[in-house]
């Protein structure tokens, strides 16, 4: 039996990866979800199950167990009794928990990543001594590159370099952790690092409307009274969920993955450019009706000053929201090109091609706009 113990199963990525693990009826699947109370725990439990299509009568619903903690937290926060069985019988870590907030004090996203992956090596290194322990699977993302010019190797990064948010420093941090587990102790990690997530790409069904959404709202101009900063050629590079969630569970099961390093991206090839995504977004947004303001190209100075000259103009919440503008136009600014060679290595051996973004980006789209109202204060 595989006992699998997966973090941010209430996530993009952890939810997606839960069906793939239950499609095998020899696994087991221990989630850890942030809850009040017990009852509460078994609120959002439901709640989960039903994203999922599990009845409460359903065979692979039996094969989960919901576990209340923190993953932030030394030994996740849980019970002495609930850690010590996560402690004698897991097989396989996933861990996927992370605050994906760009605009995260930098002492709340350490806590977030740095104190996630201290918990997970502290659990990880207790399997291996009971000779339990046989696959680590560590969500990472490509911003760890921060501002590094060039193409990202999938290697560890050495060089010193700037980051444009406390996400990117943070996770590049709790890297360094699990890199000195590797090396120095011999744990079975291998660390995947997706570019931005988006919507499945066969029906663009997600959990949570996250960044890529929210840049989505910017590039349509209806953040931004249609005002553009020239974006030049810079691109940026989108992953469907389900082949995010496809390769970390193949990964899980394969030992020859151990140690090594994937980033789960589009690639320098298939990344859309900006100019090119905005037309496409703003062609999506007149589609379903939504009205899009004439496009209007300033120079990137007087665009990042849009805060400061309007915003005093706008009802409160749109000025919260043009006020994070600045940290997404940072972190769109900067050409980026992720290597991702060993990873299309590894789709090729099983046959696989991965799909250009022109052929997904519709239906993630046409997903996004068709949401009932109250799902859009979450993009």
């Amino acid at each position: 039996m595989n006992r699998y113990f997966l973090t941010g199963a209430s996530g993009a990525v952890g939810s997606a990866i839960v069906p793939m693990l239950l499609g095998d009826r020899n696994t087991r699947v221990r989630l850890l979800l942030r809850a009040q109370s017990d009852e509460h725990l078994a609120q959002r439990f439901d709640e989960i199950c039903r994203y999922w299509h599990l009845s409460p009568d359903a065979e692979a619903r039996g094969r989960l167990q919901p576990m209340r903690g923190d993953a932030s937290q030394p030994e996740f926060g849980l019970s002495a009794a609930d850690y010590a069985a996560l402690a004698t019988d897991t097989t396989h870590i996933i861990h996927c928990a992370a605050s994906v907030r760009m605009n995260d004090t930098l002492d709340y996203a350490r806590r977030s990543a740095v104190g996630s992956a201290q918990a997970i090596l502290a659990l990880a290194r207790s399997l291996a001594a009971k000779g339990t322990l046989q696959k680590v699977e560590f969500v990472s993302t490509v911003g760890i590159a921060g501002k590094r010019q060039g193409l990202l190797p999938e290697r560890w990064i050495d060089e010193p370099r700037a980051f444009h948010n406390t996400y990117e420093q943070s996770k590049a941090e709790a890297e360094e952790l699990v890199r000195a587990a590797i090396e120095l102790e011999g744990l079975p990690i291998t660390v995947h690092r997706p570019s931005m997530v988006v919507g499945d790409s066969r029906d663009g069904r997600i959990i949570h409307f996250q960044i890529f959404y929210y840049i989505c709202e910017i590039l349509s101009g209806r953040r931004t009274f249609g005002l553009y900063p020239d974006f030049g050629d810079v691109k940026l590079d989108v992953i469907p969920v389900d082949w995010v969630a496809h390769e970390i569970v193949s990964s899980s099961r394969d030992p020859h993955a151990t140690g090594r390093i994937f980033h789960l991206c589009s690639g320098p090839e298939r990344a859309p450019r900006l100019v090119d995504l905005k037309q496409v977004l703003r062609k999506s947004f007149r589609s379903h009706g939504l009205p899009v303001p004439m496009g209007i190209t300033i120079p990137r100075r007087w665009f990042g000053a849009l805060p400061r000259t309007i915003g005093w103009l706008l009802p409160l919440r749109r000025r919260r929201a043009l006020g994070t503008l600045p940290i997404y136009m940072d972190y769109l600014a900067d050409q980026q090109d992720f290597g991702n060679a060993d990873y299309l290595a590894r789709l090729a051996q099983r046959g696989a091609t991965l799909p250009d973004p022109a052929s997904y980006l519709p239906v993630v789209l046409d997903r996004y706009l068709r949401r009932p109202p109250l799902d859009s204060a979450s993009a």
